[in-house]
C-alpha cells in the first residue's frame, strides 16, 4: 500500500494529462477509433499484450500468465455521448467513461512500475458502446470472458449519491429498456377528420395506457413516454406518422420483464384502436445488478486500505442502467462488483456540463491497484 501511495502521489499530474486528453478526444458509441488506438498506445508503452477487434472498437490488454494462477478481469467502459454543449453538438463525456479509462489504465501502470507480478491473468477490458446497451455483450460474444472468475468495474457517483473521499463496493444498477415506436394513420384536410386516421389520437392514447400500468409498489420501477413527433408545419392537416419513445426502469429483472408485457399490451391496444398501424422495437436493454457478496468483501477490504474505514460507504442503490451486468446474467458462476467512486460530481451524470473533483481519480487508481491484488489472492 506504502508502494502504491508514493507511486500515484508522484504521478498524480500525468493521471489528470490523459484524463484531460481522453476527455478532450471523445468519441461516441462504436466510433471510439482514436480512442482505442491511443488504449493500444499506452498498452504497448507497458509491454502489455492486448487484442483489438475487426469489426468492433474496443481492446483488452493481457497481463500476466493464465498458467500460473486464475485469470481476472478489470472493465473501463468508453464512450462519450452525443449533446449540445454550449451550442454546440458534439461527443461529449459527461457520464465518466474518460475518468474509467484513466483510472483502470493508471492502475496496472502502478503496478506494474512498483514491480508488482500477478500470479495469473489479468484481462484489462477497455470496452465500447457501453450507452447503447450492446457493448458488453459484444465483448461477451467474442469469448474474452470465458475464462475470468472475477471481473471489477468502477463507475463514478454524482454528489446525491457519494461524496468526495468515499467509495462503495457496489453499484446497485436497475434494469432499463428504451422503446422506440411509430404510428402510421391517414392524412386528411383537418375539415374533414373523419376521412383521415390522427396518430397524435393513438399517442394520446398511449401515453394515458402506459401511464396507467400499475406494478407492485414496494420495488422501484417506472414507465414514461420521453419522446414524441407528429405532423408538419401545417395544422390544418391530420397527421399520418409518428414516433415516440419510452424510458423504462425497474429495480429487479423480473419487474422488467413483467413492466415489459404490459407496455406491450397497453400500446398495441390503445395505439391501434382507432385503426391507426403501430410498430415498437427496443433500442437499448440493461439488466439490473446481481449480487455477489464474496467480490463485494474483497472489494471493501480494497477501499479501507486505500482511503481508510471513514472512506468506507455503503452500496449504492441507483435507478440508472449500466450494461456492465450482463456479464454477470451470462456467466452466473463469475464475482463482479462495481466500484462507486465518490467525486462530488455535479450537477448529474448525463448533463453536458458535467464536472468532479478530479483529485478522486487518484482515489479510484489506489483502489483498482489494490483490488488487483487482493481479486488474484482470493481467486488462487
Amino acid at each position: 500500500m506504502n508502494k502504491i501511495n508514493t507511486w500515484v502521489s508522484k504521478h498524480e499530474e500525468s493521471i489528470k494529462t490523459t484524463y484531460h486528453y481522453l476527455h478532450n478526444h471523445a468519441e461516441i458509441s462504436w466510433k471510439e477509433v482514436e480512442t482505442t488506438k491511443f488504449l493500444c498506445k499506452q498498452l504497448e508503452k507497458l509491454d502489455i499484450p492486448y487484442e483489438t477487434f475487426e469489426d468492433i472498437t474496443g481492446v483488452v490488454g493481457y497481463w500476466g500468465n493464465k498458467n500460473e494462477g486464475p485469470t481476472i478481469g478489470i472493465r473501463s467502459d468508453m464512450d462519450a455521448l452525443w449533446q449540445l454543449v454550449d451550442g454546440e453538438w458534439k461527443a461529449n463525456h459527461s457520464c465518466g467513461h474518460d475518468a474509467h479509462m484513466t483510472m483502470v489504465l493508471y492502475a496496472i501502470t502502478c503496478l506494474k512500475e512498483i514491480g508488482y507480478e500477478p500470479k495469473g491473468l489479468i484481462k484489462i477490458i477497455f470496452q465500447p458502446a457501453e450507452e447503447t446497451g450492446k457493448g458488453a455483450k459484444a465483448i461477451i460474444e467474442r469469448g474474452v470472458l470465458n475464462d475470468v472468475k472475477l471481473l471489477l468495474g468502477l463507475h463514478v457517483r454524482p454528489i446525491q449519491e457519494l461524496k468526495f473521499g468515499e467509495a462503495a463496493p457496489a453499484i446497485y444498477h436497475g434494469a432499463t429498456t428504451l422503446l422506440k415506436g411509430n404510428i402510421k394513420g391517414l392524412q386528411a384536410h383537418g375539415a374533414r377528420p373523419n376521412l383521415g386516421i390522427n396518430v397524435v389520437d393513438s399517442l394520446g392514447a398511449i401515453i394515458q395506457a402506459v401511464n396507467a400500468i400499475k406494478v407492485d409498489p414496494s420495488v422501484s420501477a417506472s414507465a414514461k413516454l420521453t419522446m414524441v413527433k407528429a405532423g408538419g408545419d401545417n395544422v390544418n392537416i391530420i397527421p399520418d406518422y409518428a414516433e415516440f419513445g419510452i424510458d423504462v426502469r425497474a429495480e429487479r429483472n423480473d419487474i422488467m420483464k413483467e413492466l415489459i408485457k404490459d407496455i406491450e399490451h397497453a400500446v398495441f391496444a390503445a395505439g391501434t384502436a382507432n385503426h391507426a398501424e403501430v410498430s415498437m422495437e427496443t433500442i437499448a436493454e440493461m439488466v439490473a445488478a446481481e449480487k455477489s457478496p464474496l467480490m463485494e468483501e474483497v472489494i471493501k477490504a480494497a477501499i479501507v486500505e486505500a482511503m481508510g474505514v471513514e472512506g468506507l460507504a455503503p452500496a449504492v442503490i441507483t435507478p440508472g442502467g449500466e450494461d456492465f451486468h450482463f456479464y454477470k446474467t451470462n456467466f452466473p458462476h463469475i464475482q463482479t462488483t462495481m466500484v462507486g467512486l465518490g467525486t462530488d460530481l455535479e450537477p448529474g451524470l448525463h448533463h453536458p456540463n458535467m464536472s468532479f473533483n478530479l483529485d478522486s481519480l487518484s482515489n479510484g487508481v489506489k483502489i483498482l491497484s489494490t483490488a488487483i491484488i487482493k481479486m488474484l489472492t482470493l481467486s488462487q
